[in-house]
């Protein structure tokens, strides 16, 4: 089955969506800093089957607007109930890989209406980290671009499906392979996530939620600890031999639990 691209503006922000189609419960995946859509394609294709996916590039990131002004928390949410809205998901299952679960909990405690489930994919709503963005905008500015042809770009992301999966992000022009964000931009968007604490964001999240880790986390233990205490009902599940980009390592896993969690949820949100 093959996707349409679908593009909803808000704010004058162009979002472009990979909408897989299907007339099953709304599933929409959201990928983590510095990915695009497509890093979904395949668990994509294992759920469009039986459900209606819609894979979103964030604010900022793939197709999306590289340079949008706002890139706070409350923006990547906003964007999330626009493109439910525009493309008629109702009240869709969000699946979030890292920032994008961030974005999903966030939108889940802030619009109840809106989110029918929502499931973190090794992401957590942990304290402060002012060495987050300092972190991460280092490991962005480090890529040795261009890279010279996409064989180089996925041996340096690793090889194999992690790295095809990186490198499906890169565009080619001017004789090389480019990433399509300005990290600049990514590292303004990490601002919050160093000032200040998301807990009670996660506390208020009244719909089922999921929680796929790794079984090498990116996430700290004692994170996922007071996430399980604050929300009791919550399911988590460890995935083995995988690290933090484990929808590309295993996407017939995730694709797996999602449509179970998915079955699993009531009809109504």
């Amino acid at each position: 089955m093959a996707w349409d691209e679908r593009v909803v503006v808000r704010d004058g922000v162009r979002l472009v969506c990979r909408d897989w189609g299907g007339d099953g419960p709304a599933v929409l995946l959201l990928h983590g800093l510095a990915g695009q859509a497509g890093e979904w394609d395949a668990t994509a294709a294992l759920l469009s089957p039986r459900y209606r996916v819609v894979a979103l590039d964030q604010r900022g990131h793939g197709a999306s607007g590289q340079r949008p002004e706002d890139v706070s928390r409350a923006a990547y949410v906003a964007d999330v109930v626009a493109v439910a809205d525009e493309l008629g998901l109702g009240a869709p299952v969000v699946v979030g890989q890292s920032l994008g679960g961030h974005t999903a909990f966030l939108t889940a405690a802030a619009h109840p209406e809106a989110v029918r489930g929502v499931v973190l994919v090794e992401a957590g709503a942990g304290e402060p980290d002012p060495s987050v963005p300092v972190q991460l905008g280092a490991w962005l500015r480090s890529w040795p671009v261009p890279f010279r042809s996409r064989e180089v770009a996925v041996q340096y992301f690793g090889g194999g499906l992690l790295g095809e999966g990186w490198a499906g992000g890169l565009q080619e022009r001017d004789g090389g392979w480019w990433p399509r964000f300005d990290p600049e931009v990514l590292v303004r968007s990490l601002a919050e996530l160093g000032r200040r604490s998301f807990v009670a964001e996660w506390e208020r999240v009244g719909c089922p939620a999921l929680l796929v880790l790794a079984r090498s986390s990116f996430i700290p233990a004692q994170e996922y600890d007071t996430m399980l205490r604050l929300r009791p009902s919550t399911v988590s599940v460890c995935v083995p031999d995988t690290g933090h980009d484990l929808h590309l390592q295993r996407p017939e896993t995730v694709a797996a639990l999602v449509a179970d969690f998915v079955d699993g949820l009531p009809d109504s949100p």
